[in-house]
């Protein structure tokens, strides 16, 4: 969000909705979300430039830093409510409040995930999408009542819709009462204010649309807290978050690409800090998720062919693998993980080489026979050697594949896999001098003895 001078009108073009803005962000969406928070003793304020280019134009509010301080409360009871009006206010709300662009000259920001209730409001944004979103075919079909056909009003709300579109030919004892409900346009028209009411949510199609609306943009705003660093150790450790986040990732193949985008990018953003062990701790859970299901769940996505999600499950391999707690669970899925880490290397997109480098590099250094199985694994070395010879737009991803092969010749039972590889060694030892130190190094440990307990065998490429 730009902020923008003062007095100038507003452009007149719509840009469409992206990720970060918010939730509705066209230009009729913004200005409904505006006068609702003026409504309500917010103060936003927007403006236009007519000289910013027109991929520029757009929302622009600014929220006050005071604003989540002296509304906290409405927000979580506007989440929780389940109107229309009050959860979309609620949504654009925290949506201007969690993101920022990265031009922002707001240096101020607040720790929404402290605030008491509201990642739990939010959570439960998205559960209520989620208790609806199964196949109609399993969904119970609606049991038309006709208790008071004869009355206006039945107290059965959308029932008596149901039975008065009925044919005449399947109730015919209740044909008169039709014909006269058609002819008496005023005593129906006295309950239409019910019927045309758009502050609940219904459970038709537009209903559910709706509700899938709100849940990507609950999610969104979850996503953007996991950036605030105040917020990590707070939604690492709430189980609830987790759970809610591994079953989204779990469902790829059935849940709003979206929505699963956004629950992988905040396990990602919280990776360093999360403990799978939560799922079998003593804080209540919601979901019946387990270690093992969200390790399946990470290696459903790793084996995606979306490219921004096999890229970020590895990556987010590589950060849960550090914490030593994670290790029993990640590696009995480990030759799996190689395979496919493997597989991404020879991947022309230079985006997905970087994650599996960087998911290999802290796998490596596990123990010995995590460097014992990637070695053996097919293409690996040869692969990793193509990504240090071949120029990356990142250098560090080539100084971590030369590293990961140095981690592998120093188990004496990779050498005779690195040994068919000697002479690729020799020519990028003369030839690159980014990485000669670190081939040095590997051929030395190839052409040195182990078993030499006096003194440091000198090889020929020994110092």
């Amino acid at each position: 969000m730009q902020k923008r001078e003062a007095g100038k009108s507003a452009g007149s073009s719509t840009t469409p909705a992206k990720r970060g803005r918010p939730f509705g962000s066209t230009a009729a969406a913004a200005a409904a979300a505006a006068a609702a928070a003026a409504a309500s003793s917010a103060s936003f304020a927007a403006a236009g430039d007519a000289n910013f280019a027109a991929s520029l134009l757009g929302p622009s509010l600014h929220v006050p830093a005071s604003f989540a301080d002296q509304n906290n409360k409405r927000i979580v009871l506007a989440l929780q409510s389940g109107l229309k009006s009050e959860l979309t206010w609620a949504l654009n709300t925290l949506t201007l409040l969690s993101f920022k662009e990265k031009d922002d000259l707001r240096r101020d920001s607040t720790a929404l995930a402290k605030i008491p209730g509201l990642l739990d409001a939010l959570l439960q944004v998205v559960d209520d999408w989620r208790d609806i979103a199964f196949p109609r075919d399993y969904t119970k079909l609606a049991r038309v009542r006709t208790l008071g056909v004869n009355s206006v009003v039945t107290g059965f709300g959308n029932e008596f819709e149901a039975t008065s579109g009925l044919d005449a030919t399947s109730h015919p004892g209740h044909k008169s009462s039709y014909n006269m409900e058609a002819s008496s346009g005023k005593k129906h028209q006295s309950i239409d204010w019910w019927f045309e009411d758009d502050g609940l949510f219904n459970l038709d199609e537009e209903g559910r649309a709706e509700k899938q609306q709100c849940a990507v943009a609950a999610s969104n705003i979850i996503r953007n807290f996991s950036f605030m660093p105040d917020n990590e150790t707070i939604m690492a450790q709430h189980r609830h978050c987790l759970e809610t986040m591994f079953q989204c990732i779990e469902d790829q193949n059935t849940e709003d690409e979206e929505l699963v985008t956004n629950a992988l990018e905040t396990v990602v953003n919280l990776a360093l800090l999360l403990d799978l062990r939560i799922f079998s701790s003593s804080k209540p859970s919601f979901i019946a998720m387990t270690e093992k299901r969200a390790v399946q769940a990470i290696m459903g996505m790793l084996g995606s062919s979306v490219k921004a999600w096999h890229c970020a499950a590895a990556e987010l391999l590589g950060r849960l693998i550090i914490n030593p707690d994670n290790e029993p669970f990640l590696l009995p899925s480990a030759p799996e993980m190689y395979r496919r880490l493997v597989d991404l290397l020879s991947l022309p997109a230079v985006d997905a080489q970087a994650a599996a480098v960087g998911a290999l590099y802290n796998l490596a250094e596990v123990n010995a026979d995590c460097k014992v199985r990637l070695a053996s694994e097919r293409w690996a070395i040869d692969r990793l050697f193509k990504v240090v010879k071949t120029p990356h737009p990142v250098p560090d991803v080539c100084r971590k594949a030369a590293m990961i092969l140095e981690s592998l010749v120093s188990e004496p039972q990779n050498r005779h896999l690195l040994l068919a590889h000697e002479s690729s060694f020799v020519e990028i030892l003369m030839s690159d001098g980014r990485y000669s130190d670190t081939f040095a190094r590997i051929l030395y440990e190839l052409t040195s003895r182990p078993n030499s307990k006096v003194s440091t065998a000198r090889g020929v490429w020994g110092m």
